[in-house]
């Protein structure tokens, strides 16, 4: 297999995946259209919504194409070191990652008040939430390491650590992809946003595309194995 069946190996599921979760999402709310109701800044919820999907589609895909390019053609490193292309590279991530909870937060204020549940049942929801997450980026920044998480060892060739099986990583493999993701239905259920709860919900199952044919492949190219 040449470097560049390499780098879109798995790739066709993750676009048939995206395709089924855009079409579904697509058909329930035009069934539902009340679900998009409101606006802000002028700016439709319905706008303000496709934009909180989109926003995952290009950070995955940011991630996908730089990881495989770097490991596969070490497109990056040849030219700039492993040093500054991975710092370029997360500052592209930080900003993709904090623009998904960035524009959902958005999103629940222009849809605000549109969930059909007492409200103390969805602030309750949201108590049981927050101690996970914090639990989870307390894991990551103690024993996994932000870098790790980011992907330092797409860059790094000399990088060599064992998984990682302290923290909430004790408890599974995937603390990110489970605990991670959940910190974005805390504005949908703060705000009372059914917009902003699809959005996190498909942001949260998007990611597990990215697991199954971006990273756990590289994972098992550069490791030998994965979790």
């Amino acid at each position: 297999m040449n470097a560049t069946d390499k780098i879109f190996k798995y790739q066709i599921w993750h676009l048939l995946s995206l395709v089924v979760l855009i079409f579904s999402i697509q058909h329930y709310t035009s069934n539902n259209p009340e679900i998009l109701a409101g606006s802000f800044w002028g700016v439709s919820t319905k706008s303000w919504f496709w934009l909180a999907i989109a926003v995952p589609v290009v950070h995955q895909v940011y991630v996908w194409l730089v990881w495989r390019l770097e490991l596969y053609l070490r497109v990056f490193t040849k030219r700039f070191g492993v040093k500054k292309s991975f710092k370029i590279y997360a500052a592209g991530f930080s900003i993709l990652f904090s623009g998904r909870l960035l524009i959902i937060v958005i999103l629940a204020i222009s849809n605000k008040d549109t969930l059909n549940i007492k409200p103390m049942t969805s602030y309750f929801i949201a108590a049981l939430i927050v101690p996970f997450v914090i639990y989870l980026f307390y894991s990551v920044k103690k024993y996994f390491t932000i870098e790790r998480a980011y992907g330092i060892d797409h860059f790094d060739r000399n990088y060599s650590e064992p998984y990682v099986k302290k923290g909430i990583f004790k408890y599974t493999d995937n603390g990110m992809y489970v605990f991670g993701l959940m910190i974005l239905y805390l504005p949908g259920l703060l705000l009372l946003s059914e917009a902003a709860l699809l959005a996190a919900l498909f942001n949260h199952v998007y990611i597990w595309v990215h697991y199954y044919f971006t990273e756990r492949p590289d994972m098992v190219e550069i490791y030998g194995n994965a979790p």
